[in-house]
């Protein structure tokens, strides 16, 4: 049963082998984008849809907050020929059908030196982990290697592993800009650390894709939710791609692709083409001729050195089954002893475009993935704009970092003097994207069916790196629309623009800032992430008033520029994901003579609009309630069902399951409502029948009653 593959694998693999090795880490997940992919220090991606709510990793979840995961899981590959004619393949991750072959083809482990743990760096200034040689708003850093046989910190062998002795340097980066937002570059450094030279290399990268919402269905249903997998290949993208043909329909509207971005061989390398191709098979299927599951390392190297024929591959379009994909490419001539070589793929994800059904697999349902490998493709060439790597008006071959066409030079750092050598100048520096203006900072306050925005005008200074220019040109607000928080909907994707304040400069709508400018700037005093205090100045408020309390909604400001068509470039806008906030308006925290407690939905009628869809993603709100109090709820005659302290400060919606499924980030509440999920403190579902509740007064003592129907 497909369910034990490699979620059984990995759970056991993962938390009862690695955590005996202390530096161990598969907690971290790429989350400034909007793609929620799971990244390990020894050699995988994606966490095989370990499900243990409440603590659910996402695997490769986009849109973030979604539900549609993308892949089970993956790592790289390496394949050799040593000099003696052996062939070596070391693989990060394969198609594991059992427990019994937990660790078989997971053969990369962390490198055991204690200070080598993941690493996570951000470029962005207000992150906590800013550092100022990030390469992009979040940077994983890894080192591993096949040398091992034995589980480090373990007396545990990795089954059928003869290592070659390579170590990968990874870094990963991701970025929260809304043209970059949906891949995650894999960036691998692979270092010779045997005594002899390895010839003939292939390199791939392999993952188990599958397209499926886990909220419409789970994984655990076992093979028929893998099944539905549709796959196919862009040659001149270099991408391999998965989607789902017809598993979800209605709700897994979008595309995940395996995407080469560029190598570096070892200097001198004079063999290696830059070919790609892309390989699929049915999983753990070991007798079909062409579309066979690799068991060996011969196997293995035959998949990643033989490409499929147009034939083979157009067997497979648009027929579902249940297959991995994996992209390599090669040969590459030789790896000599202590040398090194670098390759670039990238996790891509899209949307479909378009009305096509998902069987149909068009040009035009494909756009959007072909817009975001376009800037994946750009983040890597970052300077050599056009791709090509060369100097036209030189001969000269290139140097390891290539060569920039005059004018791509940005940051100054490789202007080629004609006088000198080409080894000397022409720097290419890679991972530069054009920049919008910086995020605002957003305060957000919930009010009874009001929420108030403010934020900051540090955008409005902004200099976008490629141009050198202070191009601010206004701000943009955005709100979600009502039940797109429910299973099988996308909340941040549904985000509308409701408010937009423009420049005015003859350029866009001219509104000018009046509107939401403050006549006295507005201070916030809170603690940071960290703990430490931190001060928002805001300049701008905006108030949306007519909402319905106790419902979810989720506001966003960003800022956008001008653009600049001398460079080619559009007007580009800062993340809505950036700083995203959800709250839910409500009354805010009573006083002694305020309006009395109250419940609603009252009468709760099962399946009421906002709820999920299981027993525990129910919810009703007390509202009005004292700014520090405890509620006790009773059954008719008189026995306690639950009970539950309220604070205005620090209620955030936890414990409560449908918060935590469908609002897992900060949310902002009013103070005076509180959610209950009909759950008893013996951990029942209450039934059907009226029920009173109790609500003491913390500061005063006093006690206020009422009741609420319940209908199932």
């Amino acid at each position: 049963m497909r369910s034990t593959t490699i979620a059984t694998c990995a759970a056991f693999l993962l938390l009862l082998v690695w955590p005996l090795h202390a530096i161990d880490d598969s907690s971290k997940y790429s989350n400034t984008g909007n793609i929620n992919l799971t990244i390990s220090n020894y050699g995988t991606f994606g966490d095989g849809f370990q499900v243990q709510f409440p603590d659910d990793q996402p695997s490769c979840e986009y849109p973030v907050g979604s539900h549609v995961e993308h892949m089970f899981d993956g790592g790289l590959w390496i394949g050799v020929k040593l000099p003696d004619g052996q062939t070596r393949v070391t693989t990060g991750a394969v198609d594991v059908a059992y427990l019994s072959d937990v660790a078989a083809g997971f053969e990369f482990t962390n490198s055991a030196d204690p200070l080598d743990v993941l690493i996570e760096r951000s470029s962005l200034l207000d992150s906590r982990y800013y550092h100022p040689e990030a390469v992009s708003h979040q940077d994983f850093i890894a080192n591993y290697t096949d040398s091992n046989t034995v589980v480090p910190g373990t007396s545990i062998t990795i089954p059928d592993h003869t290592p070659m002795n390579v170590s990968v340097h990874m870094q990963t980066y991701a970025w929260n800009y809304p043209f970059a937002d949906a891949f995650v570059i894999f960036n691998y450094t692979i270092k010779n650390t045997s005594r002899q030279a390895f010839n003939n290399i292939w390199l791939g990268l392999w993952a188990d894709l599958v397209v499926r919402n886990v909220s419409i269905t789970p994984p655990r249903i076992g093979t028929p939710f893998y099944q539905h997998v549709g796959n196919g290949w862009v040659d001149s993208l270099d991408i391999a791609y998965a989607y789902d043909y017809d598993g979800d329909p209605g709700f897994t509207e979008s595309y995940v692709g395996l995407k080469l971005l560029g190598v570096t061989p070892q200097s001198g390398d004079s063999l290696y083409e830059g070919a790609a191709h892309m390989h699929v098979w049915a999983f753990r299927n070991t007798s079909d001729p062409v579309y066979f599951s690799p068991q060996n390392d011969r196997e293995r190297y035959e998949k990643m050195s033989v490409p499929l024929t147009p034939a083979q591959l157009e067997a497979i379009y648009r027929s579902p089954s249940n297959r991995m994909t994996l992209i390599s490419t090669g040969p590459f001539q030789r790896l000599d002893p202590d040398s090194s070589m670098n390759i670039v793929f990238a996790v891509v994800c899209a949307k479909k475009y378009g009305n096509d059904p998902n069987t149909e697999d068009t040009e035009l349902a494909k756009r959007n993935l072909y817009s975001n490998s376009y800037w994946a493709q750009t983040a890597y060439n970052g300077e050599d704009r056009n791709g090509n790597g060369v100097l036209d008006t030189l001969e000269e071959d290139l140097n390891a970092n290539g060569i920039l066409d005059e004018g791509e030079d940005v940051n100054g750092n490789g202007v080629l003097d004609r006088n000198e050598d080409l080894d000397d100048d022409g720097v290419l520096d890679r991972y530069i994207l054009p920049t919008p203006p910086v995020t605002p900072r957003v305060k957000v306050v919930a009010a009874d069916g009001a929420v108030t925005l403010y934020w900051d005008a540090r955008a409005e200074e902004s200099i976008d790196f490629i141009t050198g220019k202070k191009d601010f040109e206004g701000y943009r607000i955005y709100r979600s629309r009502l039940y797109e928080d429910l299973p099988g909907r996308d909340l941040l994707s549904s985000m509308i623009r409701i408010a937009e304040y423009d420049s005015v400069d003859a350029i866009g709508y001219d509104t000018g800032f009046d509107l939401a400018r403050l006549p006295e700037p507005a201070v916030f005093i809170e603690p940071d992430e960290t703990g430490e205090l931190d001060t928002l100045v805001c300049r701008y408020r905006f108030e949306n008033d007519d909402l319905h309390s106790g419902w979810q909604y989720a506001y966003a400001v960003t800022a956008y520029d001008t653009g600049d068509p001398s460079y080619g470039l559009s007007s580009l806008e800062s993340s809505r994901l950036s700083n995203v906030v959800r709250s839910f308006p409500g009354a805010s925290a009573s006083s002694q003579g305020r309006p009395a407690v109250t419940v609603y939905p009252n009468p709760y009628v099962v399946h009421a609009m906002w709820d999920g869809g299981l027993e525990r993603e129910r919810k009703l709100y007390f509202r009005h309630l004292p700014a520090r109090c405890r509620v006790k709820i009773f059954t008719i005659a008189g026995d306690l069902v639950d009970s539950f302290d309220h604070d205005a400060e620090t209620y955030d919606g936890s414990g409560i399951r449908w918060f935590d499924e469908y609002s897992k980030a900060d949310a902002v509440f009013s103070g005076g409502e509180h959610g209950w999920d009909l759950i008893s403190s013996s951990d029942q579902a209450i039934a059907t029948g009226l029920y009173l509740y109790t609500v003491e007064d913390r500061e005063t003592g006093d006690v206020q009653r009422g009741r609420f129907l319940v209908i199932k």
